[in-house]
């Protein structure tokens, strides 16, 4: 069986962290899906970047969009990618109906200038909703506190969104809260739960890139992984429990983790290291181009997420007694990762502009 399609009988679906043009056109997005079982794509601005700079299929509609001097630079950008979205969605319609509304979904994100502007996120995210017009698009929103009391009120009006640039334990029950809370507000309504869907995208390799430095050796390139766990450990009380039990019976779906920034930065660590040591139930993984092939090439699927606990939290015990505080570390991962995507988004707009 080819090694990526192993995965899927563990419960874990694979998407893919990349979109542009080309890769619908020349049929490798297609190929993807039915080769390794791609079950979804996320995008962002760096993506978009890439993939605008680098492919002419771009630059006759970019022409004709910037002899409009009416159009902002955002407005040329959104138009620009928007068909691409809906491209990919209707590619993964079918398996988007075939699977009831689980699996099928493409990401698109606002504009990260608006990560502390709650009403404008709301705005943008109304907006982009309406133009996609795919019931298995994705409104993606990072997870800043502006960013999450706009997650409850689209999860409330029904729009799917993937709240991105999770770090930290709090960062992800304080998502938790909003998604919960939009539910009870929506089924108050007497509106319907069944077809919501939001993914809380919890990044990797970042954490371990920020926290080596300040761990002894027998620590390194272990906090991430032990996170992770820990994150999935806590999905588990909160959508298996009480808590989320009335909301289920009512039709909502739990807001699964989406494992990203899963490429490997620190070429000491194998190159599928965040794929590999995170495969369990109810669960996705994002992957890059580079470590997808990797993973095709040697990864081994085996159930890894749910094994390991004790040792995963005393490895989070053992970084804190270190003098690390993980939250912290969170949050500011949380803000370097906003200014990563803010200087990817100020270069698509001199794109566009």
């Amino acid at each position: 069986m080819n090694r990526v399609r192993a995965i899927i009988p563990f419960g874990q679906r694979i998407w893919l962290d990349n979109l542009s043009r080309e890769l619908i056109a020349s049929g490798e997005l297609a190929r993807l899906l039915a080769d390794d079982g791609i079950a979804g794509v996320t995008s962002n601005p760096a993506i978009f970047y890439k993939a605008i700079a680098s492919d002419a299929r771009y630059q006759d509609d970019l022409a004709r969009l910037k002899a409009d001097a009416a159009l902002s630079a955002e407005a040329r950008y959104e138009a620009l990618v928007v068909p691409d979205i809906q491209a990919a969605c209707d590619l993964l319609a079918p398996l988007y109906a075939k699977t009831d509304g689980a699996d099928g979904y493409v990401s698109l994100e606002v504009s990260p200038q608006l990560a502390r502007d709650e009403a404008g996120t709301l705005a943008a995210a109304r907006r982009l909703w309406a133009e996609v017009k795919r019931a298995n698009a994705m409104i993606k929103i990072p997870a800043t506190p502006e960013g999450i009391r706009a997650f409850e009120v689209l999860t409330r009006e029904g729009v799917n969104v993937n709240i991105t640039l999770l770090f930290s334990l709090p960062q992800v029950d304080a998502v938790w809260d909003a998604y919960m809370a939009g539910l009870k507000a929506r089924h108050a309504d007497g509106k319907p739960l069944a077809h919501i869907k939001a993914v809380a995208s919890f990044f990797l390799s970042r954490v371990d890139s920020l926290l080596d430095a300040q761990l002894p050796p027998t620590l390194q390139g272990k906090a991430a992984v032990a996170l992770s766990k820990a994150a999935y450990a806590r999905y588990h009380e909160r959508f298996h429990g009480e808590e989320f039990a009335a909301l289920k019976a009512a039709g909502a779906r739990p807001q699964y983790l989406l494992w990203a920034s899963t490429g490997t930065k620190n070429k000491a660590y194998s190159d599928v290291i965040y794929v590999e040591s995170l495969i369990g139930d109810e669960t996705i993984n994002t992957t890059p181009d580079a470590t997808l092939a990797a993973f095709r090439d040697h990864g081994v699927a085996a159930a890894t997420l749910a094994t390991g606990m004790d040792e995963a939290f005393k490895v989070l015990s053992d970084v804190q007694a270190a003098g690390v505080d993980i939250d912290a570390a969170g949050e500011k991962l949380q803000a370097d990762g906003l200014k990563l995507f803010d200087d990817a988004f100020d270069a698509l707009l001199q794109l566009t502009a």
